[in-house]
């Protein structure tokens, strides 16, 4: 597969609560990837909301979204985005999601409206 979109946990989320914009997130599968740091997220609210580990399983693995590793060159990325991202309010895994955007130099799919205002080098794709 040949990644061409990072998806951020909230867009993931849009689409397995089938809200607006999930038809571009859907539309996206088998050429998106997503760090573990966001795809931890999202297992997080499922469970938050009562899901199993293995309802977890049942509902991401079909849909053919890589998962890609939190290691040293995305900590040190998205450690650096944290003074420019501060003012807009985002949190550890927003920045997680936009230090793999950056190092892979992809197009990020977000429902986070107040992304719109990063001032980044990052294509960032707001769904709804």
């Amino acid at each position: 597969m040949v990644a061409r979109c990072v998806l951020d946990a909230s867009a993931l989320l849009v689409l397995l609560n089938n809200e607006p914009g999930e038809e571009q997130v859907r539309n996206a599968l088998g050429i998106a990837v997503m760090s573990a740091v966001n795809h931890s997220e999202v297992v997080a609210k499922i469970v938050e909301r009562g899901g199993t580990l293995k309802m977890v399983a049942t509902m991401l693995d079909p849909l053919r979204v890589d998962i890609i590793p939190f290691d040293r060159e995305h900590a040190m990325a998205a450690g650096g985005l944290r003074a420019v991202t501060r003012a807009g309010g985002s949190s550890f895994g927003d920045r997680a999601c936009l230090a793999l955007a950056a190092t892979r130099q992809l197009t990020v799919l977000t429902s986070d409206r107040a992304w719109r205002n990063l001032d980044l080098a990052i294509q960032i794709n707001v769904i709804r």
